[in-house]
């Protein structure tokens, strides 16, 4: 029996090898397959990841060099005007002195060109280290595709037979303007690809790029091993090829892949290694396998075979039953039947040991799975193939804030995804289904907390397969920290330290975070420092600035210093920035501007008041006259006793009626002439007009002009400063009467019309003289311009002065042979309820002007 054992053990045991052999080789291939694909998945990956680094090391040094001290130092003077034609300026044996090397310092291909453009794209200037050109596509005008203004571009696009990378950033000079753009080209070869797959072994992989219209190799990391023009299909042979789009540089016309060649040699020598490893492996297995199989039903049939020898040798003395004998003649089937129940049983315990220690095993995963689980600071959530919820780790609870019992069973997508952002998620998540394609998904997308905000993550989707079921791992990582020191540090990069004039940054509760040491100065009026509270009124004013979301201009004195102060808010990141510059010169050039202009006025009054000197002569004789007649009438009736008494009063009257007119026309004369200090009143621009014509009466009459006045029916209430003015409507009037003196008496004509409307007050004076020559007219209120032979030529340059002091515009129109137009326009003043509110700016119109001047000087 034992021999008998032995032979069904080997026979036994060959075959159930044999079936798990064919099982055990099937799941090996299987799992070598996925190994592979994944391996080579993944080296595909890090030749991206490699690549997409070296593209963005060019991005960060393009965006150092445009934001570099010396650059913005070099632009500070320039001034580039859009309609001049450009020559672009070409350095060739020398670098500019605005380009850093910074491509050597950080181990990159230099560049072809290095290009500097303005605001429209036009190049101004070009670094060109060798012999070869700037493409012609780029060579005077930079497509805009290629250009951002908010942030560093970097892509690669072809120009005639040769692909380039275009790297680009915006630049602006010391002040902060945006003058432009720098522009960095570097051919994309076989030094390029080679410099960004630094350390990879071309023996084992190599890298190109790949047309994705025709399939076409336009760039490899060694032209010789993989030649341009040739196509993926030629090389399908020869190499294992994954390809992969380039996402993040997209805005291009040529459409790039980015393929990954493995040879299939290297492949096919790693899977014979293995597979004959494997088959030596199963060789050694099966050998130990039927071993230990013979030599167990060995033992157990001959342990059974002493069994039965020592019961049939009992049964026999007990019942007198002879010895059976086993291996000469005994039943077969019994022993056998019960060496199978026997066998059975031991099977039996077997499997429940093992189902027991399986349990243990489980449960020591699910543990470790549980802890894993807890213990992630990432958020982790399990999708089934609907989509739904069927695992929310506690990252996950706090990063959404909802409970994992609510979560169970929710649709991801519509819990916890905004609209915009649910096709970016599915687009993920069917990346992620094609491993064999694409690497495992993984992306920037926005969620959506419980309360209904919104926060940047990443996520990763990592797909698990099972035998009739598919589930998703996502990994979610929160980037709103990431994304606010991305801002802050794009913010910072701009902002300019080293600036001659204060410049703070302040938070929304009046905090100074940043203060330059040009802002020592306002530092030390507002008793602050660094780290500390602007006082209240400005703290105010920081907030206002930062809930209005636009620049704010203020000013401030402190000391005999004036500073303008220009509040910029940042809302995104609630910051105001304050952009100060010292005016103090300014401000002392305007008062002296001012205090010259009064001086002239006055000097313009003087020269006026001769020109009207006769008419004031003539306005006092008839006064005078009247007083001398009156006084000899009364002389005349008391010597001769015939007076009465009401007769003498009424002459007595009389003279004082001319004596009061005679001191109102010196009085006139004096406002006219005396030197003051400009105050403004509120006047009514018809009663203005009025008086100034009354100063004229006497040159009308002696030139036989009739003016014809049509004023406004409705009081126009202007603010200004009377006898300036007054000053101005004379000239105008003045220029009038000597142009119509060129004419025959019965052609001159002179209209004065004033009317109010979009919240100005407009004075018309129109002649009919000869007209002003059409190319003069740009010229008339310069000074020292006159069309006058013993004219001086500053009554319209001084005249205009006064009406834009006033805010005002002054403007002439003429025709040859018809006569001039002179247009003055003044705003309204406010309100009567505003004027009664400063009752000592506001004069009472009925009163004459000269009377309002005198009583305004007195007070």
């Amino acid at each position: 029996m034992p021999w008998i054992a032995i032979c069904v053990g080997l026979a036994a045991g060959t075959a159930i090898w044999t079936v798990l052999d064919q099982i055990q080789s099937r799941q090996v291939d299987k799992i070598f397959d996925q190994e592979l694909n994944t391996q080579l998945v993944l080296r595909a990956r890090e030749s991206l990841i490699r690549f997409d680094r070296y593209l963005s090391s060019y991005a960060a040094t393009t965006r150092l060099l445009a934001n570099h001290r010396k650059l913005s130092e070099y632009l500070e003077p320039m001034f580039w005007s859009r309609d001049e034609r450009v020559t672009p300026v070409v350095y060739k044996d020398f670098r500019p002195q605005w380009l850093p090397d910074f491509f050597e310092r950080d181990a990159l291909t230099p560049p072809s060109q290095v290009l500097l453009t303005d605001v429209q794209g036009r190049v101004r200037e070009i670094f060109q280290p060798t012999a070869e050109s700037a493409p012609e596509e780029v060579a005077s005008q930079v497509p805009t595709q290629f250009l951002d203004g908010r942030e560093v571009r970097a892509v690669i696009d072809r120009f005639g037979d040769r692909l380039y990378l275009i790297a680009s950033d915006a630049v602006e000079d010391a002040g902060g303007y945006d003058m432009g753009f720098l522009v960095v080209l570097v051919p994309v070869d076989d030094a390029f690809i080679g410099a960004s797959q630094r350390g990879l072994d071309l023996g084992r992989a190599a890298v190109a790029l790949v047309d994705s219209d025709d399939q076409r190799i336009v760039a490899s990391v060694d032209s010789s091993a993989l030649p341009l023009g040739s196509t993926l299909a030629d090389w399908s042979d020869t190499y294992i090829i994954t390809s992969q789009s380039l996402p993040e540089y997209e805005g291009s016309d040529s459409n790039l892949l980015f393929a990954t060649f493995v040879p299939n040699a290297s492949l096919e020598k790693m899977s014979r290694h293995v597979r004959i490893f494997e088959r030596r492996q199963r060789f050694f297995a099966a050998a130990v396998f039927v071993i230990v199989f013979t030599g167990v039903i060995y033992l157990v049939s001959s342990r059974l075979n002493k069994v039965l020898k020592r019961m049939t040798r009992f049964s026999q003395r007990a019942l007198g039953i002879p010895e059976p004998g086993f291996n000469r003649g005994g039943n077969q089937l019994l022993l056998l039947e019960e060496w199978i129940q026997h066998f059975t049983q031991l099977v039996m315990t077997a499997r429940e040991e093992m189902s027991r220690r399986h349990q243990a095993e489980m449960r020591e995963s699910e543990a470790l799975k549980a802890a894993m689980m807890e213990a992630s600071l990432d958020a982790i959530v399990t999708l089934d193939r609907q989509g739904k919820v069927i695992e929310f780790n506690p990252a996950a609870e706090r990063l959404f804030g909802v409970a994992r019992i609510l979560a169970i069973g929710a649709v991801f997508t519509e819990r916890f995804l905004p609209g915009v952002a649910r096709p970016a998620f599915l687009r993920l998540l069917d990346r992620s289904r094609h491993l064999h394609r694409e690497p495992l998904g993984r992306g920037e997308l926005i969620a959506l907390r419980a309360d209904g905000s919104e926060l940047p993550v990443e996520i990763s989707i990592a797909p698990i397969e099972l035998e009739d079921e598919r589930f998703h791992t996502l990994y979610i990582h929160d980037i709103s920290s990431r994304k606010r020191a991305e801002q802050e540090i794009k913010s910072l990069a701009r902002f300019a330290s080293e600036s001659p004039n204060p410049i703070l940054r302040v938070s929304a509760e009046g905090l100074v975070v940043y203060a330059n040491n040009a802002s020592r100065p306002l530092l030390h009026a507002w008793s602050a420092e660094p780290g500390e509270y602007l006082p209240d009124a400005w703290g105010r004013e920081v907030a206002q600035a930062l809930d209005a979301g636009q620049p704010t201009d203020r000013e401030m004195d402190f000391s005999g210093q004036v500073f303008s102060l220009l509040l910029a808010p940042i809302r995104d990141l609630g910051y105001v920035n304050i952009y100060a510059r010292d005016i103090t010169a300014i401000r002392r050039a305007e008062q002296e501007s001012r205090q010259h202009q009064a001086e002239l006025v006055h000097v313009c009054r003087l020269s006026t008041m001769g020109e009207v000197a006769t008419g004031m002569a003539h306005e006092l004789n008839q006064p005078l006259s009247a007083i001398v007649n009156y006084a000899n009438g009364c002389t005349r009736r008391l010597q001769g006793g015939a007076g009465r008494p009401e007769e003498l009063i009424g002459a007595m009257d009389q003279i004082a009626a001319q004596a009061k007119r005679a001191s109102e026309i010196i009085r006139r004369l004096r406002a006219l002439v005396g030197k003051q200090p400009p105050i403004r009143a509120r006047v009514d621009l018809n009663h203005l007009v009025r008086e100034v014509c009354s100063f004229l009466e006497f040159e009308t009459n002696r030139t036989g002009v009739q003016i014809r006045l049509e004023l406004s029916v409705e009081e126009i209430p202007v603010c200004v400063d009377l006898v300036q003015v007054e000053q101005v409507l004379l000239n105008l009037v003045g220029n009038a009467l000597d142009a119509l003196e060129e004419r025959p008496e019965s052609d001159r004509r002179l209209r004065i019309l004033t009317r109010a409307g979009n919240e100005r007050a407009e004075v018309l004076v129109e002649d009919s003289g000869p007209g002003i020559e059409h190319e003069r007219l740009p010229l008339l209120f310069d000074a020292f311009v006159t069309t006058k032979e013993s004219g001086m030529g500053m009554g319209l340059a001084i005249s205009q002065t006064i009406v834009e002091n006033h805010d005002g515009r002054i403007w002439a129109e003429s025709e040859l042979g018809r006569g001039s137009v002179f247009h003055m326009t003044l705003p309204l003043s406010p309100a009567a309820k505003d004027a009664e509110d400063e009752p000592n700016t506001s004069l009472d119109p009925s009163q004459s002007l000269s009377e309002q001047t005198i009583q305004k000087k007195d007070e």
